[in-house]
């Protein structure tokens, strides 16, 4: 298969790119040459800019072309009208948060598409990533018609995961001691791993097939406890869970999904129904999930390759964990 990846340097486009090549398609990367530019030198590389530089592309054809960086329907426009009679299928990274309801009885790829009350808005936020999504799909389904693929992941954990968020748990499961833990132990959660992404998303270019997949393991197959027992079972120190309620959480200000990652207040309207999106139709289609201890595994083993300086992006600064348990266990 001659295939087109726009990105494809940083984490799942790294990761695609890796399983593309063990399958031995023919690989070819669009981007600006900014990010990672040392790798893959042996990969056909083009380099312009989505808004308004795709000269690069002109004369190339493509079995398909997977697009892992797509934010604003205008530059996806020009992308999608570009591509449409030179590539067979466009499948369109997309995410859960297109969504403009989540049902706490299960959301699926049906549900209605958030949108945005100003549709010139370009700047991306908490408020509008989720409707500039849902617009670039609409783009890429207008170019592209029955010859999309609209994918829909939560959040990409594992190696190389540049956001540093899923990264938290097994680092600070490693360094042991009494470990703040959030909200209820048995609360669902929802995240996949960027290698069952990217080696389910071949698949389906593989197979031909197109139209808009919810990307996630199906509702209640995971837990905070799951995910944190696993972290703990993975570290080279002793810790114990110390599980701290939500609204303590929230007197401290401990600011949701950032600095404690896949938490969010369950009393908060953003956490309805945001881990019950149900995919039936991705499980049908052949996507499978690895245990979670190889997961959480692997992605410690990668972050204890990362420089002793490295400035972390997300998690909880010790300091403030260590003051909130204080409290905690103090009151309780």
């Amino acid at each position: 298969m001659r295939l087109l990846i726009l990105g494809g340097t940083v984490f799942l486009g790294r990761t695609l790119v890796e399983r593309a090549r063990d399958r031995g398609h023919d690989v070819t990367l669009f981007n600006r040459g900014q990010s990672a530019p040392e790798l893959f030198p042996e990969v056909d590389q083009l380099h312009g800019d989505r808004d308004g530089r795709l000269d690069a592309l002109a004369g190339r054809t493509f079995d398909a072309c997977i697009d892992t960086c797509g934010y604003i329907p205008r530059i996806v426009r020009q992308s999608v009208q570009l591509l449409s009679s030179r590539v067979g299928r466009y499948a369109f990274v997309s995410s859960l948060s297109v969504y403009a309801d989540p049902s706490p009885g299960g959301t699926g790829e049906d549900g209605a598409l958030a949108s945005l009350d100003d549709p010139s808005i370009e700047t991306v936020t908490g408020e509008t990533y989720g409707p500039l999504k849902a617009a670039c799909e609409r783009e890429v389904v207008a170019a592209f018609d029955d010859r999309a693929v609209l994918l829909r992941p939560g959040l990409i954990v594992g190696p190389h995961d540049p956001t540093d968020r899923f990264t938290y748990w097994p680092r600070r499961a490693d360094r042991g001691g009494r470990i703040l833990a959030p909200g209820r132990p048995e609360r669902a959660i929802q995240f996949v791993d960027v290698r069952d992404v990217a080696e389910w998303m071949l698949d389906l270019l593989e197979a031909d097939a197109t139209g808009a997949f919810n990307v996630v393991p199906p509702p209640g197959a995971m837990t905070m406890s799951t995910l944190l027992h696993a972290c703990c079972g993975a570290a080279s120190a002793e810790g114990s869970l110390e599980w701290v309620p939500d609204e303590v959480l929230v007197q401290h200000g401990v600011d949701a999904w950032i600095e404690l990652p896949l938490w969010i207040p369950e009393e908060d309207p953003v956490a309805r129904g945001f881990f019950q999106f149900r995919s039936d139709r991705a499980v049908a289609a052949g996507l499978r999930f690895r245990p979670i201890g190889e997961t959480v595994a692997d992605t410690l083993a990668w972050a204890r390759t990362r420089p002793p300086d490295y400035a972390w992006r997300a998690g909880l600064k010790a300091a403030k964990e260590r003051d909130i348990l204080v409290d905690w266990l103090r009151e309780s």
